[in-house]
């Protein structure tokens, strides 16, 4: 999930009230009150070209692949109904196989912050021939992308940081984080209490009225899988097929959800340093797996003393972490291969030389350190905040930092660090608490350094109903229809196509030549 959705991964390649109160059960004697959601639920949709202008891609994509976009209205807060709305924007392809249509599968591929409406291309290409029984639904949540968006005008597209390699480095991180939170409230301060997933599980619930359906599928990747969770626990009986790739255990979702995620991203940095290593005439990293290590803790260390100019941009201690987080996701040869160079420039860097960042690192700056991506990080965090409450005393997290930073100066200065959601308004609402009964094909690589394995085999043993597809031997983040296994992607298309679960969970491996950790 964080630091930065991948928009299901493919682009990276290339985050206690019962449900809506609109069904709160009534008396048998009373007599009957209208629901309050009918407006919502009966609107109509005006269906028309996704393409927004001359230099509208995704609009163009869509249109190609023959979907119609429509924005559906949904009440800003969900106890209020009369009151103010905001539009959910969605795409759809309809199925064309008409005889044999399942319904509509909605899709989310994560974040938070993450926009879908762009994904039903991709995503009826991995569905192969069972597409055509399928409505392919991409939707941009609340707050995102084309539907009404939130921006607290922030100069980052990230709110994650490292705390640096001293209390006066963790302490100005404290200070941005509290000056990242402060310009939400100045800036986005009507619309924060109501971004949360509940009220985005919701939303999909009125887009499933507005569509004529009685039951939605579903397909979530990474934070989207958590969506899943939620949307399948407030609204049981509206769900038919459900995937969940890149798998989070809810009972881990919180606004600290980077805790524990050093051994993955462990795992994941040797994977890559072996194959860089193999590619030593190419990059000049070194010549084994050792070696390359040892030079990404050398730019650690430079950044750390004085910070590296890339270009325009100025990259330093608590800046350089994030930029290896993002380099870790994808298990492939273009992915790895980005990554080496932006390692390469932030070594040359580190010497002093003149460096014009590589597109893939220029990218990565642009998010970090401009305003540039602000409305992503702006929802993302909005969402992480709203859904969870953060510890407010700053020595928690100077503590949890000193305590794990000997053991991983890299990673763990960030996965224990402070963020906006330290210095947050409260919650509206408690958490969800998620069903234990639910029918859902999971799905998840072994080496996943986003959302670890062992959050898929928490909720593997949670769901007894469920069945677990696993890539072995990969350090993926996002499977199907991403990685290429056919082993994965036909399971998930079986499942899809019949609607029935694997007897047993299954095992996949992963591509010959793929570098593990």
């Amino acid at each position: 999930m964080l630091p930065r959705s991948t928009g299901t991964a493919r682009r990276a390649a290339l985050a206690a009230t019962a449900a809506a109160l609109a069904f709160t059960a009534l008396p048998a004697t009373a007599e009957a009150t209208p629901d309050p959601l009918t407006r919502y639920h009966r609107q109509h949709l005006s269906w028309k070209s996704c393409v927004l202008g001359a230099d509208d891609a995704t609009g163009k994509e869509l249109e190609q692949a023959g979907a119609h976009c429509a924005d559906v209205t949904v009440p800003v807060d969900y106890s209020d109904p009369g009151g103010r709305t905001l539009t959910v924007a969605i795409s759809r392809i309809r199925a064309t196989d008409t005889e044999r249509r399942v319904g509509p599968l909605l899709l989310n591929g994560g974040g938070p912050g993450g926009p879908s409406l762009g994904d039903a291309p991709w995503v009826r290409k991995a569905m192969k021939d069972v597409a055509a029984r399928y409505d392919v639904v991409g939707v941009d949540p609340r707050f995102i992308g084309r539907s009404t968006p939130l921006d607290c005008r922030w100069p980052t597209g990230s709110a994650w940081r490292g705390a640096g390699a001293d209390r006066a480095g963790f302490d100005r991180m404290a200070a941005f984080s509290k000056n990242l939170a402060d310009r939400c409230r100045t800036h986005a301060g009507d619309a924060l209490p109501h971004a949360t997933t509940r009220n985005t599980a919701r939303d999909m619930d009125v887009v499933r009225a507005a569509l004529g359906e009685r039951r939605i599928s579903y397909l979530g990747y990474s934070y989207g899988s958590y969506l899943g969770e939620v949307y399948t626990s407030m609204f049981p009986g509206r769900t038919d097929r459900i995937v969940l790739d890149g798998v989070i255990d809810p009972e881990r979702y919180s606004a600290r959800l980077w805790r524990g995620a050093e051994p993955s991203n462990r795992h994941a940095l040797r994977g890559w340093a072996s194959w860089a290593a193999a590619r030593d005439a190419a990059y000049g990293l070194g010549r084994t797996r050792g070696e390359v290590l040892a030079t990404v803790e050398r730019v650690r260390v430079a950044a750390a003393r004085t910070p590296l100019r890339l270009g325009d941009h100025r990259l330093d201690g608590h800046l350089m972490p994030i930029v290896v987080l993002n380099g870790l996701s994808q298990h492939n040869d273009a992915a790895y291969g980005d990554f080496a160079q932006g390692v390469r420039d932030m070594l040359r860097a580190s010497r002093g030389q003149r460096v014009t960042p590589s597109p893939w690192l220029a990218g990565v700056l642009d998010f970090v350190l401009t305003g540039t991506d602000s409305p992503y990080g702006s929802a993302q965090t909005a969402i992480v905040c709203g859904d969870n409450a953060a510890p407010r005393e700053t020595e928690v997290y100077w503590r949890d930092v000193q305590r794990s930073r000997a053991e991983d100066p890299l990673f763990a200065p960030v996965t224990n660090n402070l963020n906006p959601c330290t210095f947050w308004d409260r919650p509206r609402e408690r958490p969800t608490r998620v069903r234990d009964d639910v029918p859902a094909l999971l799905v998840s690589a072994t080496g996943d350094p986003r959302t670890s394995h062992e959050g898929a085999e928490a909720v593997r043993a949670m769901w007894p109903s469920s069945r677990l597809v696993t890539l072995k031997g990969a350090d993926q983040h996002a499977v199907y229809g991403v990685y290429g296994s056919a082993c994965a992607d036909g399971a998930v298309n079986a499942y899809l196509a019949t609607g029935r679960l694997p007897a047993r969970d299954i095992d996949c491996a992963a591509r010959a030549g793929g570098s593990g950790g």
